[in-house]
């Protein structure tokens, strides 16, 4: 056994300290960074924080950023540990090799590991905030050898087929913003109402006019051929501002009538209906196909200034109407004010079924009730039984599927109606 002075003994102290506490740095510098949130950053880098972009240009070279990470925490840790141990030896013989692999693997794992992860997972922003310009450093001193390493690892791994970087990302930018909300909802963090207003805002994409659009049946229109008093009549008794002027059959639409325009008309001719010329006030109709997505379809709307269009299948047939409104639904939930009709189609019972109108949209059905029904088949509650039956079914008919028992109230001719959905969670199992 090799006796030491004391300043051998304070220097090694101090050597071990400090490598410690570069362990740390880069132990915290990597879970801060990788769990702080990058529009966070991103609005702090607008809004002039030096900092915030130091700490996105470091996220943007991910690679190098956590190599620099692993080759700098196991470079110190290595270091450390070994520096350790020939002191010890030095001083206890044999022994202080195992006193060196106990003392550095519990000064390592709390000092090095878990205390300094802790810290920074629980305040990511902050903390990479304040390790943003040691951390810019170390890259830059540390990133070559880091991208040597990389390509040497890439060298080693094509024999396998192995090819890095090569695979796209599973999750979508969307899916992944749709996860996130979904996540914070679960945990409270996000309300109901805004989860699915985000959510309908990220639908607009994968959604189509025909899915959000006033069916052709529900259309309420005006003959062309009416005399004016009776056109008049038609729109004052109507609750919306926009009428579509057919002639000769409701496929074939003339126009769009618009209340205000038809109520200056009448006031410039002195309230004398009579002398109104109708087709001249009405607005030219726009067509619009049934596969244009609803963000197309809002942007179209705010170029053009209108708020509403007829929508034509593939022939050119009228399918049915949509308006900004509609859209505006999707992303808002229902928008309701004095002259809207209040029947909605869904009404639950005490027992926890819901009676739905069979025309109910699966989408509006799942927002009013927070269920999860898909709505990749079919638009409606009716359709949806319809697909899963393969059967148009009978009034009575029982259905079980996707976690709810489906009965059907009300069948007129081939369509369905009225459901009565009851929850499986809620339906008791019958006792022998």
């Amino acid at each position: 056994m090799i006796e030491e002075s004391s300043g051998d003994l304070w220097f090694a102290a101090l050597v071990v300290i400090f490598c410690l506490l570069l362990s740390a740095f880069f132990s915290a510098g990597e879970t801060a960074f990788t769990g702080s949130s990058r529009s966070r950053m991103l609005v702090l880098e607008r809004g002039g924080d030096k900092r915030a972009k130091l700490v996105n240009r470091l996220l943007e070279m991910r690679e190098r950023f956590i190599g620099t990470v692993l080759i700098g925490n196991n470079i110190v840790n290595i270091g450390v540990s070994s520096f350790a141990t020939s002191v010890l030896v030095a001083i206890f013989g044999h022994e202080g090799a195992i006193y060196a692999t106990v003392l550095m693997s519990i000064l390592v794992i709390v000092f090095a590991e878990v205390l300094p992860k802790t810290l920074a997972i629980s305040s990511p922003e902050t903390v990479s905030l304040a390790l943003s310009r040691p951390m810019t450093w170390a890259v830059a001193f540390i990133g070559p050898l880091a991208l040597a390493i990389e390509r040497i690892v890439r060298l080693m791994l094509l024999p396998f087929g192995i090819r890095i970087g090569a695979n796209t990302p599973i999750l979508s930018a969307s899916e992944e913003i749709r996860g996130q909300v979904a996540l914070l909802h679960k945990e409270g963090g996000v309300a109901k109402v805004e989860r699915d207003m985000l959510g309908g805002l990220l639908d607009l994409e994968d959604l189509t006019v025909s899915e959000v659009m006033v069916h052709r049946t529900k259309m309420r229109t005006i003959n062309a051929d009416l005399s004016s008093e009776e056109i008049v009549r038609e729109v004052l008794s109507s609750p919306y501002t926009r009428m579509p002027l057919w002639r000769g059959s409701q496929e074939n639409i003339v126009g769009v009538l618009h209340a205000k325009d038809l109520l200056r008309a009448l006031d410039a001719v002195g309230g004398d209906a009579s002398k109104l010329r109708v087709e001249a006030i009405a607005l030219e109709t726009w067509f619009v196909p049934d596969t244009t997505s609803l963000r197309d379809q809002l942007k179209a709307f705010l170029a053009k200034k209108t708020h509403f269009a007829l929508v034509v299948d593939e022939y050119g047939e009228v399918m049915g109407l949509v308006t900004l409104e509609d859209i505006l639904e999707e992303i808002v939930g229902d928008i309701k004010d004095e002259h809207d009709l209040s029947v909605q189609g869904v009404r639950p019972q005490p027992n926890g079924s819901v009676n739905v109108d069979g025309s109910v949209p699966i989408r509006d059905l799942n927002r009013a009730m927070d269920w999860n029904l898909p709505d990749e088949e079919a638009t409606t509650i009716a359709g949806l039984v319809i697909h899963e039956a393969q059967t148009i079914p009978d009034t009575g008919q029982i259905f079980t599927f996707h976690g709810f028992r489906f009965q059907v109230l009300r069948k007129s001719r081939n369509r369905i109606m009225a459901l009565r959905i009851t929850p499986l969670a809620l339906v008791r199992p019958r006792v022998e």
